[in-house]
């Protein structure tokens, strides 16, 4: 039988479509004769397309799991951060949630995009999604209802596009029009100068939806859990922005990696939090995001923690992050 040296994903297979990754298959042949029966074993490596892309020392990317900087964005016009992990679980809503807040708390013009179908994020905003028109399905289909899309949320100064089940099926519809990647691009471009900051939530998955929020981004936040998988994300991750860049965005990279569900009394989280610190340096935003019921009790009482109980832990770790951030996106409260 003859296996082909070179392999490309189907076009149907929704987690490779819009990011066209390229893999080799190498196909190592054994062939051994056991009791005069021929045995052929087969290998099959997944290899990625290597990125000829180079870093700002002018050498070519040395390390799969290597994640690139950010940017800075245009003054006078909204940075636009997605908070992005293609592992579920890891806390990006609570993450989106809470930034958006503290950072409307100091007096920044947040705008939230809520690209996942679960929705939550206006739960944990205070929005009532009985009251809502227009979501963020209408906000990419429609991009003349930008305006209408938006709600105001518990915190003053903090708006945000509510996602809903809609989204679930936009995949398909998206996946029949042209310059389908950059239609969230395209819908918020008239709202970018009247905030400092847009934040996008994102579903656990790599959809049409998702690279549209990749492909919108000036910088990305990824909250990693600090246990065993960690860093098996985070190689999804990097993979998926490489070929984000080498297609659509060459700009795009990440602002911090925020460690979430930390427990500092179990062995397992200090000593992934400790090789995350390691291997990606001053991307790790500190101090992680402790494990907190307070923290995860605040969504059922509409609010974000800083509304809930601002001294918590959850509350004064979440501070911690967006005083880093500020720096980082050099940007001062109001």
């Amino acid at each position: 039988m003859i296996i082909p040296a070179n392999h490309r994903m189907d076009a149907c297979d929704w987690r490779y479509l819009e990011l066209q990754l390229a893999t080799q298959i190498s196909v190592s042949v054994e062939r051994a004769t056991v009791d005069d029966e021929q045995i052929i074993d087969v290998d099959f490596v997944e290899q990625e397309k290597q990125d000829h892309s180079e870093d700002r020392k002018g050498q070519s990317s040395p390390n799969p799991l290597s994640l690139p900087r950010g940017n800075p964005s245009d003054r006078g016009r909204a940075r636009i951060v997605t908070v992005t992990n293609q592992k579920g679980g890891v806390g990006k809503t609570t993450t989106v949630i809470n930034i958006a807040a503290q950072l409307g708390l100091r007096g920044h013009r947040v705008l939230v995009i809520d690209a996942d179908a679960q929705g939550n994020c206006a739960t944990g905003l205070g929005v009532d999604k009985r009251l809502v028109k227009a979501t963020t399905r209408d906000l990419i289909l429609a991009p003349e209802r930008a305006v209408e899309s938006r709600h105001q949320t518990a915190v003053e100064g903090v708006h945000m596009i509510v996602g809903d089940r809609s989204l679930v099926g936009l995949d398909n519809e998206l996946l029949r029009q042209l310059g389908r990647e950059r239609r969230l691009t395209e819908a918020i471009e008239p709202l970018l100068p009247h905030y400092d900051m847009i934040l996008i939530d994102t579903p656990p998955s790599l959809g049409i939806v998702t690279i549209n929020a990749l492909v919108a981004s000036n910088g990305l936040i990824v909250p990693v859990q600090t246990e065993y998988f960690a860093l098996e994300g985070l190689a999804m991750l990097a993979g998926t922005i490489r070929e984000v860049r080498n297609l659509f965005s060459a700009n795009l990279g990440v602002d911090g990696i925020l460690l979430t569900m930390h427990n500092s009394r179990i062995h397992l989280n200090v000593q992934v939090a400790n090789e995350l610190r390691e291997a990606y340096g001053n991307l790790i935003v500190d101090p992680p995001i402790r494990r907190n019921v307070r923290l995860a009790e605040a969504p059922a009482h509409g609010v974000p923690i800083h509304l809930h109980d601002p001294e918590s832990h959850g509350g004064r770790d979440y501070l911690s992050a967006v005083l880093e951030l500020e720096k980082r996106w050099g940007i001062d409260p109001r």
